[in-house]
């Protein structure tokens, strides 16, 4: 765990090494992944049983293998414990309200020229969503990237997901039919997502592709911008809090390593005007840790990626907060709204000491896929409106074109289109 002080000679140059340092996968990732989407593209299905046998150890020999009916998805839901099937639906009515608020609206009016001018929402007519398989078996992602397709109107939706040996988290099933999905098909990886984008003999392609997944997946959709539309390009979880020394030790060290157990290169970072108490996070986090069935995957991370930076003043840690862009800010202090005018960039904020991040990665409502890697600087987390696309209109008629016709000429004869300047002119009669 690096410790760093603002005080300090060094701390700039060790401050920018961090905001620099993006966990990422490397170049020879980015040659495997664009191999396996050249062979899934050139060969289908024959590629995607071929790589799914070899990575996940499961043959997609008969149509049952390649699909997961949707009874079974029915089944795992109804085969819930009362509790947590109304934990589940809870998430996705909250979920649904947060996304249904975001919907925009079509603009249709007449300027004070009589031109008529406007813009329609209409939504994609399919969207694939990535479902992790293995550690990162999530039914709070699958409801995250789901419903808010559903909402926006998509009529097609599509799950891909792993199943190793075989097997799926029946919890996942169970958000599945909540949320109401079309197809849900047996395979992962860049493969998948190749799948997604291209179409194979099975697989009709989709418009939109979103969902989490490893260093595999995130750069096939990196390279599939394009052919597709993604949510983002997405890297380990980050978390920062910035908390006064006022705070429950106990309740930080927590909060840090919720991100952590995510996967080794997750980062979780404190800025702390206390230097007392940030020696009692770091004791929690090692109690913490004792106690987690997660400990090696939040050990590693929180021992190579952590960070403690100790400021002069909590007025300091915006600053901070803004270059570093994390996907996930806690302002865990009293008077939270200070700081929280402060933070420019940032995928999600979480305000005061009783709302940890791990209520917005399941239930509170707001989107948890969240731009990582310092992308908050430019992009947000996932809405309706990556499913959507707006088109414009424009109406004009003699008087309107009178008013402005001459001016698109003559822009047109500047820009050496004459063509353009004809199609205008013939209509005003020149």
């Amino acid at each position: 765990m690096l410790r760093l002080t603002t005080s300090d000679p060094g701390f700039a140059e060790a401050f920018e090494r961090l905001v620099s340092d993006r966990r990422e996968s490397d170049g020879d990732v980015a040659r495997d992944v664009s191999a396996i989407l050249d062979d899934v593209r050139g060969r289908g299905d024959v590629a995607l049983a071929e790589l799914t046998e070899r990575l996940d150890g499961h043959a997609l020999a008969q149509d049952e293998d390649w699909r997961i009916a949707p009874e079974t998805c029915r089944q795992a839901f109804d085969a819930l414990q009362p509790e947590l099937r109304a934990a589940l639906e809870l998430a996705a009515a909250r979920i649904r309200a947060y996304h249904a608020a975001q919907l925009p609206e079509d603009r249709d009016y007449e300027d004070d020229t009589g031109i008529r001018l406007g813009a329609v929402w209409r939504p994609v007519d399919a969207a694939g969503l990535y479902v992790p398989g293995g550690r990162a078996a999530y039914p709070s992602s699958l409801l995250m990237n789901a419903i808010p397709a559903r909402v926006a109107g998509v009529e097609r939706l599509v799950i891909c997901t792993p199943t190793p040996r075989g097997e799926v988290n029946p919890l996942v099933l169970a958000a599945a039919h909540l949320a109401e999905v079309d197809e849900i098909w047996r395979v992962g990886g860049a493969q998948a997502i190749a799948a997604l984008a291209y179409g194979t003999q099975r697989i009709r392609p989709v418009d939109v592709i979103t969902g989490p997944g490893n260093a595999w997946v995130a750069e096939a959709k990196r390279q599939l911008y394009g052919v597709v539309g993604i949510d983002m390009v997405a890297g380990p979880s980050e978390i920062l809090v910035i908390a006064d020394g006022r705070n429950d030790a106990g309740w930080i060290a927590a909060d840090l390593l919720s991100q952590a157990e995510h996967d080794p290169v997750s980062q979780s970072i404190l800025i702390t005007d206390d230097a007392g108490f940030a020696d009692e996070v770091a004791e929690a986090v090692n109690r913490e840790l004792a106690a987690l069935k997660t400990a090696e995957v939040a050990g590693e991370s929180w021992t190579t990626h952590g960070v403690i930076i100790v400021v002069g003043s909590l007025d300091e840690a915006p600053a901070l907060a803004n270059a570093l862009a994390a996907e996930h800010v806690e302002l865990a202090v009293d008077q939270p709204e200070p700081l929280f005018r402060e933070i420019r960039h940032a995928g999600s904020v979480f305000l005061g000491r009783h709302t940890p991040e791990a209520v917005g990665d399941y239930i509170a409502g707001p989107n948890h896929v969240l731009p990582t890697g310092r992308r908050a600087r430019f992009a947000s987390g996932l809405s309706v409106l990556d499913f959507m696309k707006r088109t414009s209109f424009i109406q004009l008629d003699d008087a309107a074109l009178e008013a402005i016709g001459p001016a698109a000429v003559a822009l047109a004869e500047a820009e050496g289109l004459p063509a353009h300047a004809r199609s205008v002119a013939v209509r005003l009669g020149q």
